[in-house]
């Protein structure tokens, strides 16, 4: 495409078709290209690093959305450790229920059960005593019919109450 004047000074637009190029971006088409400065791996081995690096890339879109962590900014060095390896296990976590929502016949994708599972929810009771010491209970809700027939076929049991860890 070119752009030039016309007699009155005004911008004019002259493009061409170029069949040659057509050609190329037909014989491309739903192919890749994977360009990379390691010359010892083969064909094979640079496509599963790559693989690798688009899986890792999804682990990281998972935390924002589907599993909602927000990001965290730390300002004690220590604790960034801590943090990745709360995002390593809730990946893991992740990726076991994709097999084992299979194997119960729920499909191989965990998102819509997850986000159906994701509205049980709990809430901390504190019940003060006449002794003016005060006992929490965590009550964990009631699963819906549809919720109750997913946990049913992952095997699972949503317990009435939990308790709290003693430190």
């Amino acid at each position: 495409m070119d752009v030039e004047a016309d007699a009155q000074g005004w911008a004019q637009r002259r493009w061409t078709k170029r069949d040659e190029r057509r050609d190329g971006m037909k014989l491309s088409e739903g192919c890749y290209l994977l360009r990379s400065n390691v010359t010892d791996w083969s064909g094979e081995e640079l496509w599963r690093a790559y693989i690798q690096l688009t899986e890792a890339e999804e682990a990281f879109r998972l935390h924002k959305s589907d599993l909602v962590m927000r990001p965290v900014w730390h300002h004690k060095e220590q604790r960034v450790p801590a943090h990745i390896l709360i995002c390593f296990l809730a990946y893991v976590v992740w990726k076991t229920l994709g097999p084992w929502c299979q194997r119960a016949g729920l499909g191989d994708e965990p998102r819509k059960i997850f986000a159906e599972l994701q509205q049980i929810s709990w809430v901390d009771v504190v019940l003060p005593t006449r002794a003016g010491i005060s006992v929490p209970k965590r009550c964990v809700s009631r699963p819906t019919d549809h919720q109750a027939i997913l946990l049913q076929r992952l095997g699972l049991e949503v317990p009435a109450r939990l308790e709290f860890a003693k430190l």
